[in-house]
């Protein structure tokens, strides 16, 4: 028996463990990959958040104060409208004087 014989058996087996090793890196490519975005986000976050912020302020500017005020006011309005709605099958004075406080102008 020469030394050759024990080396053709490792031969055949080099091709299996590379394509294992070959699957096995390409299992664990993406999740590294993944790993780096993730951290990149986690470093980055404030930054990301405040141009974040910046684009919401620039397409959604904040509303002035009269113009809150006048949306508070009108939220009012349809509430009470919707109360009188409500009662307006079992109590149809007070449904009356919902709508009446809701016509007012203040």
């Amino acid at each position: 028996m020469s030394v050759l014989a024990i080396a053709f058996p490792v031969e055949a087996a080099v091709p299996v463990a590379q394509s294992l090793i070959g699957a096995t890196v390409a299992m664990t490519r993406p999740l590294l990959g993944l790993g780096v975005l993730v951290t990149l986000f986690m470093v980055f976050k404030p930054l990301l958040a405040g141009i974040l912020r910046a684009a919401v302020v620039f397409f959604v500017p904040r509303q002035s104060h009269e113009e809150r005020v006048q949306q508070h006011r009108f939220n009012g309005i349809k509430m009470l409208n919707r109360m009188a709605n409500d009662y307006s099958g079992t109590q149809p004075n007070f449904a009356a004087e919902l709508r009446n406080l809701a016509a007012r102008d203040n």
